[in-house]
């Protein structure tokens, strides 16, 4: 069964270790500012460039804005790897072995919202799901860096977080144990 979000949909509240409290419908999560949880995709083809999308028209939150490749709720009962499994295959019906990249704590940037953060390589075409996506595309390292300093381009929050803790990783990948912040 595919779960999509909705304004009704139940979503695990969570305390600021990461903990559930309680269950609360998606719509009062967000107008209340409520901890929870979410899952963040980067993809990668196998020239190493990065799968960007732009968020859909009709999206509650950030609507055409530039964001992770997929994204999603972290379902009740449902891990972060499952989450992130299903989140790649409803938005982008890619299935690929998913490797965690950072856990990174509820703040404002976020949404409040605890993500778990994985990356996948594959040479699968993405196929964006336009309920979801309103288009995307693949940047090199350059290319991305170049177009998150265009002022006018409309960047979700997370995301400039996101690839900021990437390129962090990246780039401290020999210092494990440096835990992500926000800010």
């Amino acid at each position: 069964m595919e779960v999509r979000s909705t304004a009704a949909e139940i979503l695990e509240v969570v305390d600021r270790h990461n903990r559930p409290v309680g269950r609360a419908r998606r719509d009062s999560i967000h107008r209340y500012g409520l901890q929870h949880r979410s899952v963040h995709i980067l993809v990668f083809d196998l020239s190493g460039r990065l799968y960007v999308q732009l968020r859909a028209p009709g999206k509650d939150q950030f609507p055409r804005h530039w964001d992770t490749s997929a994204a999603g709720h972290v379902s009740p009962g449902e891990s972060y790897a499952a989450a992130a499994a299903r989140e790649l295959s409803e938005e982008l019906a890619i299935r690929a072995e998913l490797f965690p990249v950072a856990q990174v704590p509820a703040c404002v940037e976020t949404g409040w919202e605890h993500v778990g953060l994985f990356r996948c390589h594959t040479d699968l075409r993405p196929q964006p799901d336009p309920t979801e996506i309103e288009a995307g595309r693949f940047f090199t390292p350059q290319e991305l860096q170049d177009f998150l300093a265009d002022p006018t381009v409309a960047v979700t929050p997370v995301f400039r977080l996101l690839y900021r803790l990437w390129q962090a990783h990246r780039a401290e990948a020999s210092n494990p144990g440096v835990p992500p912040t926000c800010g």
